[in-house]
């Protein structure tokens, strides 16, 4: 094993080639090439086989990242690819679309000694790529029936891992979602750019195959209400992600031209699977020739400015309150963003939507500073006064985080109760929530996170159910006997 891995002393960091900035402006396709075997074989050899292995430390699921590595420098590749999948319901997506900088990548121990980290999400979208294409992903295998079923209210990664976990253990599973299409964000919010929607769609047909059904277009609390699920179902899981975009609290915040940032992202995914979307074609969700401003430093952030340059804006601007050492989006993402001509304005906030007649036509910003630290621990921004400026903006897109709908009116179903935040209330020992057989999983607990954390919370709520149907199949049986 020593003479092939341990080759970081010898062997540079290198990551798959991106299309060139001008070719990739043009188009919603994935902005990296693919690894050739040769070459991820190189990357995974740099591994050094500690003896604790920090990446898998710090990757939510817990992906057994040495050993697959391991595998991959060795030409295992059937071994690595089944090793990638045990842990995780996606590892593909998560390849393409997690923050490796922040999470396994970032904890890499030959990083820390100035060696450069191991290209390990390229390596995972490799291996699993690799996999669809040779036919080694194996079809969803049900468990022998157990004669009980589990709604699954959310089709996205939560949702989707969940109805993964319990339909191998037997379980009859309907995911109810209230989109057209099933895959949640990874469908509508994330751009094609990140994660191309094929790549999705063989997922969810893996699960519609395996015998995971899905309703959809059907939105809990018109087409039934949650107490009507819950009596269909023995239990119910719900995984609806957060989707109420937090508003823009300045002047004008309500003029035409002032958009949501998720509002804007399903109209561009829409029009790139080739629906007609009026909002598009009528300009409102559209930034063609427009000069755009984004407010906000999140990934969503970064999601909006560089699907707005692809769209053919006259002009794309980030505006941020605190500087890029304190922005939460991924260093990577702002890096994208830069190479492909976004405009960032570091602290600097929207302090009023300027235009007539209730049309945007610029945005007054303040310039700020960094203050002392806030409960959190992150300085806090404050105003510099006298020092405000002008941007000019056709469109602004508001991309200031999300949090929970009203879930227990939407739901018809006041007894779900929810925490300070919106977020439904669970147990922790058992994920389940105020309502006896309804449990909660993803975004809609933890509130806005990563599509990794999205996933092992549904695969935990999978186990959490199936635990609670087997101690009440067990009551039952005994109250039979007696």
């Amino acid at each position: 094993m020593a003479e092939r891995m341990l080759k970081f002393t010898v062997t540079p960091r290198s990551t798959p080639a991106k299309r060139e900035v001008a070719e990739r402006k043009g188009d919603f396709h994935e902005i990296y090439a693919d690894f050739i075997d040769a070459k991820a074989s190189e990357q995974a050899s740099r591994c050094s086989q500690c003896g604790v292995p920090f990446c898998q430390s710090h990757c939510p699921l817990h992906n057994n990242i040495p050993d697959w590595l391991r595998m991959t420098a060795e030409g295992r590749l059937q071994e690595a690819c089944a090793l990638s999948q045990a842990t995780s319901s996606m590892p593909e997506i998560c390849g393409r679309i997690c923050p490796q900088d922040r999470l396994c990548e970032g904890n890499c121990v030959i990083e820390q000694s100035g060696h450069g980290t191991v290209t390990i999400g390229a390596v995972e979208r490799y291996l699993t790529d690799k996999a669809w294409e040779m036919g080694w992903v194996p079809p969803l295998q049900a468990g022998p029936a157990r004669g009980q079923s589990v709604a699954v209210i959310g089709a996205g990664p939560a949702g989707l891992s969940a109805a993964e976990r319990l339909r191998e253990m037997g379980y009859a599973v309907t995911v109810y979602d209230r989109h057209d299409r099933a895959g949640g964000l990874l469908i509508y919010g994330i751009p094609g750019f990140k994660l191309e929607k094929d790549v999705v769609e063989r997922r969810t047909q893996r699960l519609a195959d395996g015998g995971v059904e899905f309703r959809l277009g059907f939105e809990v609390g018109r087409d039934a209400t949650l107490a009507e699920l819950r009596a269909k179902h023995d239990a119910v899981l719900v995984a609806t992600g957060v989707y109420k975009a937090r508003d823009l609290a300045v002047p004008g915040a309500g003029s035409e031209g002032v958009v949501p940032a998720l509002e804007y992202l399903i109209a561009s995914n829409r029009v790139s699977l080739g629906d007609a979307v009026s909002a598009y074609e009528d300009g409102s969700l559209n930034a063609a020739g427009k000069n755009v401003v984004v407010v906000g430093g999140g990934d969503t952030a970064m999601d909006c400015v560089r699907t707005a340059i692809r769209q053919g804006a006259a002009s794309v601007t980030c505006l941020y309150r605190r500087d890029r050492a304190n922005m939460p989006g991924s260093v990577r993402e702002v890096a994208h963003a830069e190479e492909e001509g976004v405009v960032f304005e570091w602290l600097a906030a929207p302090r009023a939507v300027t235009g007539e007649a209730l049309r945007a036509a610029g945005l007054r910003a303040a310039r700020m500073r960094l203050g002392s630290p806030d409960a959190s621990g992150r300085q806090s921004p404050e105003e510099i006064e006298g020092a405000d400026f002008e941007l000019k903006a056709d469109l602004v897109i508001k991309a200031l985080g999300f949090d929970p709908e009203d879930l227990p009116g939407a739901f018809q179903a006041q007894d779900l109760a929810v925490s300070r935040w919106g977020t439904l209330k669970t147990d922790f020992r058992n994920m389940m929530t105020s309502v006896p057989g309804v449990f909660a999983a993803g975004d809609i607990v933890r509130g806005a996170s990563l599509v990794v954390w999205a996933i092992r919370d549904g695969r935990d709520a999978a186990e959490a159910i199936n635990r609670y149907l087997i101690a009440h199949a067990s009551a039952d049986a005994l109250m039979a006997a007696e």
